[in-house]
This record gives C-alpha cells, structure tokens and sequence, in this order.
C-alpha cells in the first residue's frame, strides 16, 4: 500500500490553520480603521468578502486535511475547488485594489495568505492527479482479477 498524501501540503495546510485566525484579526481591526474613509459600496463588498472568506476558509481547511490524510479524492477535489475559486481571486482583489486604501501591514498579509494559496493549489493539483492515476490502477487490477476468477478453467 502506498501512500498517497502529500506532505507538502499537509505542512502547507498546517501553517494556514494557525496563520488564518491571525490574518483574520488584523484584517478586521484594519477594516476597522479604515471603515468610516470607505465608500458605501466598497464597505459592502469588504463585509460580504470578510464574511464569504470566513466560511469558505473553514471549509476548504477542513476538505484539504480529510483529502490528503485519509487520500479521499471527493474532499480533496472539493479542496482544490474552493481554493481556486472563491479564494484566491478574493484575496488578489483585496491585494491588488486600490480602492480599498490597503494599509502596509494588511498588504504583507494579504500577500501571505496568497502565497499559501496559490503554492495550495498547485500541490493539491499534483496529489488529486496522483491519488485519481492509483485509484484507476487498482481498480483496473480489480477488475482484471475478477475476470481471471471468472475464466472458464480449461478442460
């Protein structure tokens, strides 16, 4: 039995556990400061982001450590999904906007987190494509040996 989890991605997962809760508290208090300087529809777009990102991120973190460890391919493809989706153009849009009169210090954690993501995305890539190709192995070996047990013996 070989393994097929990917532990760089599972380090990868390990740190965005405890860095996500950080990343959400400074991005927070800086929405915070900065709330009252924000147009109206930029502080909608900046709450339903923190709220969208919130859940997501709950989520994906939960898909991405069943997917890997226990080599479940539904999970780890639901992983890969929501990473590349939802979450990382949501964090490029709070990177890149100007908009949002981005504070040095939420700029650096921004880049951070998409730098998790964006390397997540690539290594999740690689072990669903792994875990898909030795699935398909072994059930084409299944297959085959139960029609070597049906065969007819000769004679």
């Amino acid at each position: 039995c070989e393994i097929l989890s990917s532990l760089p991605l599972q380090m990868s997962l390990y740190f965005n556990v405890y860095f996500f809760p950080f990343w959400w508290l400074v991005t927070v208090a800086i929405l915070y400061l900065k709330y009252p300087d924000l147009s109206d529809y930029y502080k909608f777009i900046l709450v339903t982001i923190m709220i969208l990102v919130s859940l997501t991120e709950l989520i994906r973190l939960y898909l991405g450590y069943v997917g890997n460890l226990l080599e479940k391919v539904p999970e780890l493809a639901g992983f890969w999904l929501l990473t590349l989706l939802p979450q990382l153009p949501i964090i490029l849009f709070l990177l890149f906007n100007e908009g949002l009169k981005i504070h040095s210090l939420e700029r650096a954690m921004h880049i951070i987190f998409a730098a998790f993501l964006s390397f997540q995305v690539v290594a999740a890539f690689f072990a669903l494509r792994r875990m898909v190709n030795t699935l398909a192995t072994r059930f084409r070996l299944t297959e085959f040996h139960h029609l070597e047990e049906q065969r007819p013996a000769p004679g």
